[in-house]
């Protein structure tokens, strides 16, 4: 029995391993398309095809370091973040808008910190752009080394107003965790006590 050539082999190998790249980097890629239809408010095929020409521009054209994905990716919790997500869409959306028309309402706002619970630059990424688009809350400064991200919202000049907008960015964070974070990160969410999509705050 002869042994398979070695060319042969080594091709099976290359592909195999590009497979493996580009499954791991799938979702990626499907956040950038996912980024792109969100950032310009539309859901339509133009959209789609527009973004994932960006996706495709994004990841080929500039010469980034790859982007290390846990390869973990529950279908579960990531249909929980986007519905919770789009609630929160909504929810923002109408409390701005009444603030802006309500003569009575003289809403305060505060720059608070919020420690993250997982050392991730894509977590911490995600979750950025996550309390950013969700209308009343903006990041203005995100601290690497220490894992903090400063948020300018509206509606939280009280403690208990900023305490409760710190458990809502939390909160975006363990679920994005439980969607396509590691194992270590998700047992680091366990460990702080954050078990449920209900926990870490209502949404922003």
């Amino acid at each position: 029995m002869t042994a398979p050539p070695a060319g042969t082999v080594g091709e099976a190998t290359g592909k195999r391993g590009v497979l493996t790249q580009v499954w791991r980097q799938l979702p990626f890629f499907v956040w950038l398309i996912a980024l792109w239809m969100l950032l310009w408010g539309q859901f339509t095929l133009v959209a789609f095809v527009s973004g994932v020409v960006m996706a495709v521009f994004v990841t080929r054209v500039f010469r980034l370091p790859p982007v290390e994905l846990s390869g973990r990716l529950n279908l579960w919790y990531g249909v929980v973040f986007v519905v919770t997500f789009f609630l929160a869409l909504i929810r923002g959306s109408l409390l701005v808008a009444w603030q802006v028309v309500d003569p009575r309402s003289q809403p305060g706002s505060s720059i608070i910190a919020v420690p993250l619970r997982t050392d991730d630059d894509l977590i911490m990424a995600h979750t950025a752009v996550t309390a950013s688009l969700i209308p009343g809350s903006l990041i203005v400064e995100a601290d690497r080394d220490r894992r903090i991200l400063y948020l300018h919202v509206l509606g939280a000049t009280s403690d208990a107003e900023v305490a409760h907008q710190k458990r809502a960015i939390l909160g975006w964070e363990a679920r994005i965790v439980r969607a396509v974070g590691s194992r270590e990160q998700l047992a680091a969410i366990r460990d702080a006590k954050i078990d449920t999509p209900r926990q870490g705050g209502a949404p922003v």
